[in-house]
């Protein structure tokens, strides 16, 4: 009879004891895995996608590969989780904000100062990633040029049909990232003096 109330007892012991392994395993490989993911990000910026090993993130994360491995079993898979991780870090575009402005050239000039604003903030990671970027999974290219498509289409909306090529042409060139690298790294440019070189040279092109 002791017996059985000791063991009556100790159950909800056991079982709050388990819940609390279970959780702590479940936070150990969350801990874990987001060790790896920094020590990937942390090497794509400052080596680049295309010089990072798996050895290397491993010894950076202070795992093994094969852990590596257990957690990101193929390329697309890191990458995901390191794109999603980089980008919750930075202060992304806002092309909803944009698309609200109806003036075409006014929402040029603030889409693109937001952009630029954006490249300068993030320049080494994005300098990097378009250097290797026959190192980076299709997968994660198709997405990032979704997110580009998205911008220019949002830049181009405001201006009335039928579209016109040259400006179309005008406005990608000047979204893009290394026009901003051109303008503002080898032309030693503000980002207000691009922006308005830029629109300056969109508003010519009726």
């Amino acid at each position: 009879m002791t017996m059985g109330r000791q063991e009556l007892s100790e159950h909800p012991r056991t079982t709050k004891s388990r819940g609390y392994e279970m959780r702590k395993r479940a936070d150990d490989v969350g801990r874990t895995r987001r060790r790896i993911v920094e020590a990937a990000v942390e090497l794509h910026g400052t080596a680049g996608p295309a010089l990072t090993s798996i050895a290397a993130i491993a010894e950076r994360a202070g795992v093994t590969r094969l852990t590596v491995y257990r957690h990101f079993p193929d390329e697309t898979a890191l990458f995901q989780a390191c794109s999603g991780h980089w980008m919750s870090q930075q202060k992304l575009p806002a092309p909803e904000k944009w698309s609200a402005i109806e003036d075409p050239l006014e929402r040029l000039r603030v889409g693109l100062a937001d952009l630029y604003r954006f490249y300068r903030d993030a320049e080494q990671m994005l300098t990097l990633v378009a250097r290797d970027a026959h190192a980076i999974p299709q997968p994660i290219r198709a997405a990032r040029e979704a997110i580009t498509k998205q911008h220019l289409a949002v830049l181009t909306a405001a201006w009335p049909p039928p579209a016109n090529p040259l400006r179309q042409a005008a406005v990608a060139h000047a979204a893009s990232f290394t026009t901003w690298r051109s303008l503002c790294r080898d032309q030693a440019l503000t980002n207000p003096q691009a922006v308005d070189l830029m629109t300056t040279l969109v508003q010519t092109l009726h």
